[in-house]
């Protein structure tokens, strides 16, 4: 008996797992890669496909659209936590590339239009 409640949570562990994002990246600086305009913009760029990517860099991108559109229902929530810092670092510090974000994964704006609401309100 103990062994198949044993199996049946490790099935329900993996199950959830299988539908959040991985977490081996939710221990990243945000702060520091922020407030350094030269890692910033490698990040940038590499979202944007006009650099190299970083393994943490093909992750974001891998997921950037589904967390767009499904409002990062699969992130962690320290990555809802630092991806809420990034838009709002984008949208008042640096919206020309905010701009060409969202032209490239929500050209129609259907859903970053919640974001930049959200955020321009919020000091930062």
């Amino acid at each position: 008996m103990k062994f198949l409640v044993t199996a049946v949570l490790l099935s329900l562990a993996i199950a959830i797992q299988a539908g959040s994002y991985s977490d081996r990246y939710d221990n990243i600086n945000v702060a520091e890669i922020l407030g350094n305009k030269r890692l910033l913009t490698a990040y940038i760029k590499c979202v944007l496909e006009e650099g190299k990517c970083t393994a943490e860099g093909k992750e974001l991108k891998s997921h950037i659209t589904d967390a767009l559109q499904t409002g990062c229902t699969k992130c962690t929530g320290a990555q809802r936590k630092g991806i809420r810092r990034v838009i709002k670092h984008l949208i008042d510090s640096e919206p020309g590339y905010w701009d060409r974000l969202v032209d490239m994964y929500d050209p129609k704006r259907v859903y970053t239009g919640k974001y930049e609401k959200e955020l321009r309100t919020i000091k930062a």
